[in-house]
């Protein structure tokens, strides 16, 4: 059963919750300060978080940035206004997808479905080698990224992303295969990209998808 930790102030909030996560096979733990969250996540066992914007101590944004500094734990955030702005922040500071309050509970069981199948439980990824690329090694295992000789540090979306498109070379993805929802696949990709600069790995097929543009190399 995958453990995910909810990180919200509202104390009414996490027993229903965790009742109606139950009935998906999902355990829900709930923190109700950014401390109690933190200590939580360093101790392990989660497969996912829950972030909601508007907390004690730290913002979630300040509490997103402080998790992404020694974790690549899936992150959800939960935006109370829903402003776009809001969610692009959150996205842009490595939360893997966002949902503003008031949500349905069945939407964001669904979301954190979703991300857990973009990173199983126990972060298992089957071994079928290293992807070796002019400049660039992925490492399926690991979860390592190596870009010109060095170690490049990518949230769970990111390496998830360049996975898929480092696995098919040349095969155009669209928005659906890379399931990650519309507005944040735009600013993943972005982020990706930035983050392998020099290199121009990812190239956009207008209205179609996303391909990995590098030569395969030999192992």
């Amino acid at each position: 059963m995958a453990r995910i930790l909810l990180i919200d102030d509202d104390e009414q909030l996490g027993a229903p919750l965790a009742q109606y996560f139950a009935r998906f096979e999902l355990e829900l733990v709930q923190a109700t300060r950014p401390s109690e969250g933190l200590a939580l996540l360093r101790g392990g066992g989660f497969d996912a978080a829950l972030l909601d914007v508007m907390l004690p101590e730290m913002d979630g944004f300040a509490l997103c940035r402080a998790i992404r500094q020694d974790s690549d734990i899936p992150l959800l955030m939960l935006t109370a206004r829903g402003e776009l702005t809001d969610r692009v922040v959150g996205l842009e500071l490595g939360a893997d997808d966002y949902l503003p309050k008031p949500f349905e509970p069945r939407e964001l069981v669904a979301r954190v479905q979703a991300i857990l199948r973009r990173r199983p439980a126990g972060h298992a990824v089957p071994d079928d080698g290293l992807l070796r690329f002019d400049g660039l090694v992925v490492d399926p295992v690991r979860r390592s990224v190596v870009r010109d000789g060095a170690e490049v540090d990518l949230t769970a979306s990111e390496f998830e992303l360049l996975l898929m498109l480092a696995r098919e070379p040349g095969r155009v993805f669209s928005r659906d295969d890379i399931l990650i929802y519309t507005r944040a696949v735009d600013i993943v990709v972005s982020r990706l990209r930035k983050k392998l600069e020099p290199l121009e790995c990812i190239k956009t097929l207008r209205n179609a998808g996303y391909t990995l543009a590098l030569r395969r190399t030999p192992s």
